[in-house]
Formats: structure tokens, C-alpha cells, sequence
């Protein structure tokens, strides 16, 4: 009989960005603001920072987007681009969703993936970021560009307060990789 051998614990890296350059708010074009879709610019810029998001991270097995159009415009950038797996919808990525639901939402849908990602909108990103970091989602601390990325690790399963950041990039950065 030989000593028990411990399990360890999963680990799940959380890639969290931010979408593309969108057009600006403009109530006669868009007069339901979820339409509102990415520039051509932002596509553009979009599928180079995929590219570099493709060198420096691993496949996610899970994507969540919000449902919003730029945002499901972003991820299918990424679905082209990186060959990201398609994107699912997740109302809580939505302005008004909360980011405990996020959480909740890839504790449901990846419980056994190494490495997910999630595409949303700020303030609603930087909440999820500091709801990761710091157990309070209640905070605005984190700003990301559009186009930003930042890559959590969690050892062990999805649980506020636990995440360690890994990296942050802007998407000049990415766009130059």
C-alpha cells in the first residue's frame, strides 16, 4: 500500500476581451444600440490582434460572447482568425448582466475546460476582472481598450477572489505580435 496520491486540482486560464472598434452610437442608424455593429476599421484591426492572440495563448475550448452585435462580431473575427471554437451567447455579457453570472455561466458550460474566454463590453469586463482578482465586482479600477485582453489563471474551480492575473495586453501589442 503506498501513499494516496493527491489530486490536483483543475486548472482554467480565462482569456477576458474587450470588442473591436465599433461605429459610434447613432440613434437614426442604429436606433436599437445592440445592433451597432464593428467598423471595418475594428474588423481590420480585429482579425491582426487575433493573430497575435493566436501566437501567444492557447485554443479556448469555450467562448462566451455577449449578444450584442459587435461583440458576436468580434468573436467570429476570432472564430476566423485565431480558429477559435464558436462562440456561445451568454446574456449575463450583456451591459446589464452581472459578472457573477459570467461566472456562473462558464462554472456551467466549461467545468472541465483548461481554458475559456469570454467577449464583452466596460464597464461590465473591468467588473468581471476585479470580481476575479479581488472578490468585489463592484469596482471600476480595470480599463481595457478596445480590442484589450487580459488572461486570468484560476487553480482550482471559478471562484471570485481566486483568479491571479497571468497578463494584460492593449491591442497595439497584439496588433504588433
Amino acid at each position: 500500500m503506498g501513499i494516496p496520491r493527491r489530486e490536483r486540482a483543475p486548472r482554467m486560464e480565462l482569456i477576458i476581451l474587450r470588442h473591436a472598434i465599433a461605429f459610434p452610437r447613432d440613434a437614426k442608424r442604429w436606433p436599437d444600440d445592440t445592433q451597432r455593429p464593428l467598423t471595418m476599421e475594428g474588423v481590420k484591426r480585429a482579425r491582426r490582434a487575433a493573430a497575435g492572440l493566436k501566437r501567444i495563448t492557447q485554443r479556448p475550448s469555450l467562448v462566451l460572447t455577449s449578444p450584442l452585435v459587435r461583440a458576436r462580431d468580434t468573436a467570429a473575427v476570432l472564430e476566423q482568425a485565431a480558429r477559435w471554437p464558436q462562440a456561445v451567447e451568454c446574456a449575463a455579457l450583456s451591459p446589464e448582466g452581472s459578472p457573477e453570472g459570467v461566472l456562473e455561466a462558464l462554472r456551467r458550460r466549461g467545468a472541465k475546460a483548461e481554458c475559456a474566454a469570454v467577449v464583452g463590453h466596460l464597464p461590465h469586463l473591468g467588473r468581471l476582472v476585479a470580481l476575479c482578482l479581488q472578490g468585489d465586482a463592484r469596482s471600476d479600477a480595470f480599463e481595457l481598450k478596445k480590442s484589450a485582453v487580459v488572461c486570468l489563471r484560476f487553480e482550482g474551480p471559478l471562484c471570485a477572489g481566486q483568479g491571479v492575473l497571468q497578463w494584460s495586453l492593449p491591442p497595439r501589442m497584439l496588433r504588433k505580435l
